[in-house]
């Protein structure tokens, strides 16, 4: 695990409710959202804010006025000014490498007691001008006469005021995810049907876990929000199959039913060496035994990563598929997570490693019934992923996460049983 043997121990996490955005936290920033799920965890384990060395935090939808968010929280929450506090980004994976980067820092002896985590306010995504309003906007601010701010002005059209909201699609391919995702579900052979299966599965899992308080137990609740606002426990197949196909209309099987919808949230996850736990007085949900990272051609399948992250990592640490007690696979798509199933059953670029049990998979559900705040993601399924492994008295877990830019993260957790 690293040069010294320490072992990174994830003690808890906590995150805010996960919310339609343009909804209940619509007037709610990324910040605000960030220092809550950081606030509900260090009061949720007790841990005082002098003993924290390190807090990374991801983002995927940047605001340009805050460039280091995680810095930001450490001065909202008050928290001691010492805490090295930084950023990460890379789309859905994010949150994975905001949690590497405490760990790494753990492992190498350069910090004892960190927190992960991300967010993204889908409600509250900077709005940006064309880049010649934005010229004449800078000509403008650096004008220091009254005749040069005229010129500048005279300058402006009715159309330089149409916003620019951030932009779904890829700049690689000019393709949205779903666009992308309907196209490997083609290739894949992957219908309708199969897909909204597992999209009913992900809302009655998670009503189910909301029911009996497993979801509940990791919630911090924010402005009288105390769940999360997705999740359906009345889906039907019946009603799934009355939606509308979004990308693709004529011969599409994405529909707003078996796709996550644009969300916003934030979760936070805290790390320690298992030395430091022990002394802490806390018993580790797991231990963060491996992590793999995959990158592939947005042509072979934008979001197919997990094809190779997965079977590569069960490799390396010379695992099974059938070793891994609780698979928790991130649901970008219904296509996507079964386009990826079926990659890992048959080989695809890596060899087959073999069919994943359906009670084994999001025992609690996952992104299409919770809720996708990009940023957040990586730290709710590890947070999720422990407890349960903790839970059920689990000896290995694994997470898979597809993302953005044709890449993917893996990670395998593990617990002493």
């Amino acid at each position: 695990m690293s040069e010294n043997g320490t072992r990174v121990a994830i003690v808890g996490g906590m995150r805010t409710p996960f919310v339609k955005a343009g909804t209940l936290f619509r007037d709610t920033s990324a910040l605000k959202l960030s220092s809550h799920a950081v606030r509900g965890l260090l009061n949720r384990y007790g841990v005082d804010g002098d003993k924290i060395d390190r807090l990374v935090w991801g983002r995927v939808v940047h605001d340009p006025r805050i460039s280091n968010l995680a810095r930001e929280i450490v001065f909202d929450l008050k928290l001691p000014a010492k805490i090295h506090a930084d950023m990460v980004s890379n789309n859905c994976i994010t949150a994975i490498h905001a949690m590497l980067g405490v760990a790494d820092a753990i492992r190498s002896g350069r910090a004892e007691i960190g927190i992960a985590g991300g967010v993204d306010s889908m409600s509250r995504p900077p709005i940006l001008f064309g880049r010649e309003a934005t010229q004449i906007f800078m000509e403008l601010n650096a004008a220091k006469s009254t005749g040069d701010r005229l010129k500048a002005l005279i300058k402006l059209r009715p159309g330089h005021f149409k916003p620019h909201p951030p932009s779904v699609k890829e700049p690689s391919t000019g393709l949205t995810m779903g666009e992308h995702a309907e196209i490997t579900a083609k290739q894949w052979g992957i219908g309708r049907e199969e897909q909204d299966e597992l999209a009913m599965r992900s809302h009655q899992r998670a009503a189910a876990a909301t029911a009996d308080g497993r979801m509940m137990d990791e919630i911090h609740p924010l402005g009288g929000v105390s769940r999360d606002s997705i999740i359906r426990k009345d889906v039907s197949m019946e009603k799934l199959a009355k939606l509308k196909p979004v990308f693709d209309r004529e011969s599409g099987t994405i529909t707003a039913g078996n796709a996550s919808p644009l969300t916003d949230g934030a979760s936070s996850l805290l790390l320690m060496s298992e030395e430091r736990a022990a002394q802490e007085g806390f018993k580790p949900l797991a231990f963060i035994k491996a992590v793999e990272f995959a990158a592939i051609h947005p042509d072979d399948g934008l979001l197919m990563a997990p094809a190779l992250a997965v079977p590569r990592l069960l490799r390396r640490t010379g695992l099974s598929l059938d070793e891994i007690d609780i698979v928790e696979m991130h649901e970008a798509f219904g296509a996507q997570v079964a386009c990826n199933l079926k990659a890992w059953e048959q080989g695809w670029k890596e060899e087959a490693i073999g069919r994943v049990d359906p009670q084994k998979l999001n025992p609690q559900g996952s992104s299409i019934a919770i809720g996708h705040p990009f940023g957040a993601t990586g730290t709710r399924i590890l947070t999720t992923l422990a407890r349960e492994m903790n839970r059920c008295n689990s000896r290995y877990g694994l997470v898979s996460i597809c993302a953005a830019g044709a890449m993917a993260a893996a990670v395998i957790l593990e617990r002493d049983v």
